[in-house]
């Protein structure tokens, strides 16, 4: 694995640049690999599906904190020592852990209310340190480690007839947050059901779909023209704003107004489809710029490609080498199928970064997801048929049961 230079804004004014070695030094593997429990609590629900752990939460915001906390982050309370792991992995002074926790804090403060709420019911339940629960929900805006690449196809180049939107997660594992990897159903009150694929404690979400097909997954971006600024501290953090578009939007066009409407804190890329197409949104605290698919296909990876982009070329984790393999796939002859489109991200994988690789369906509500063991890209991926999953309430029970 090569490394690569990143920055990582800790708080207005203060960069810190280090790398990312293939494996950081101190990681380990457990001797049993973790397994989440199967249990039911409330109206909530964790059972494994097709292999898969998939957390079934739904009520109120303190009632989908309670079952979060009880079901998913209690038993697997090491997760939340992953953000101080990583600064002790490589190294980052003290300073900076105080540093991010007050910075955090004062991002909770600007959280709406609804997940407050659910984030001081699933904390309390659960047992957890608020400090560590805030770093957990606020380290991906100050800071800048965490890569990705995906693959999005049109109806019209796609085998299923449907659009299809392909990632892969790539984060630092520390050898063994990989473990930790969680599918989450919410059916949140008044709004759209959904699901996330995550890991235990996030409030937001990383990659998810909703009931009627929208589908979201989060790249960094690194660089970006003079004048956009580069953070926001009293942004809403990227993860909630996504998850937001998720209970409340059903096509892309809903997606972007709304996402133009949220204060937002930093530079990302949103891969994002409906049912009928897809496209990439790049995202700055000032802008959002929709780029739509050329050809049938659309690729993305850790720099913006629309007139956001900068002038200096910062090519972090090879970004430019992944999006130029990714745009081979226009080249295809013939319809584009699921497993195309996993093979094409394990070609860019990033080795042992590469945590998550996962394929949406919009059109049908179906996942195929690899996790487990880096690189996830590598293993067969595990379909979910989330239709009857993100049905009401009494159908949800019987299928996540059978």
């Amino acid at each position: 694995m090569r490394r690569s230079r990143l920055l990582l804004p800790l708080c207005a004014g203060l960069v810190l640049l280090f790398a990312i070695p293939a494996r950081p030094a101190g990681a380990g593997t457990p001797a049993e690999p973790f397994r989440f429990p199967e249990k039911r609590h409330g109206k909530g629900e964790l059972k494994y599906v097709n292999k898969v752990p998939v957390l079934r939460v739904e009520g109120t915001p303190e009632e989908i904190g309670e079952q979060v906390g009880v079901l998913a982050l209690k038993p697997a309370a090491r997760a939340l020592d992953y953000p101080h792991g990583l600064f002790e992995s490589f190294a980052i002074p003290p300073l900076f852990w105080s540093q991010a926790i007050k910075q955090g804090k004062a991002m909770v403060e600007h959280f709406p209310s609804d997940y407050r709420k659910e984030m001081k019911a699933m904390t309390k339940a659960s047992g957890a340190p608020w400090d560590k629960v805030v770093v957990g929900n606020t380290l991906f805006d100050i800071k800048k480690m965490f890569f990705c690449s995906a693959l999005l196809i049109e109806a019209d180049r796609s085998a299923t007839h449907g659009p299809l939107l392909g990632r892969n997660l790539d984060y630092p594992s520390l050898g063994y947050i990989d473990q930790y990897s969680l599918v989450t159903l919410y059916r949140p009150k008044g709004k759209h059901a959904f699901v996330s694929v995550g890991f235990p404690g996030l409030v937001g979400c990383l990659s998810g779909m909703n009931d009627a097909g929208l589908a979201v997954g989060v790249l960094e971006s690194f660089a970006v023209r003079k004048g956009e600024g580069r953070f926001d501290p009293k942004g809403l953090p990227y993860a909630l704003c996504f998850r937001m578009l998720l209970e409340e939007c059903t096509t892309i066009a809903e997606a972007k107004k709304r996402l133009e409407s949220l204060p937002r804190t930093t530079l990302t890329s949103l891969v994002i489809a409906d049912r009928k197409g897809v496209g990439v949104l790049e995202i700055t605290p000032k802008s959002v710029v929709l780029r739509r698919a050329d050809k049938g296909t659309c690729s993305c990876t850790n720099h913006f490609c629309t007139e956001l982009k900068s002038a200096t070329a910062l090519n972090v984790a090879r970004t430019f080498e992944r999006f130029d393999t990714l745009e081979q796939t226009r080249k295809l002859e013939r319809p584009i199928r699921v497993e195309d489109v996993r093979k094409k991200l394990d070609d860019v994988n990033l080795g042992d970064l590469t945590l998550q690789t996962m394929v949406f369906e919009p059109a049908t509500l179906k996942l195929h997801l690899g996790i487990g063991k880096p690189r996830a890209s590598s293993q067969p991926l595990r379909t979910l048929a989330l239709a009857p999953l993100l049905k009401p309430e009494d159908r949800v029970g019987r299928t996540m049961r059978d």
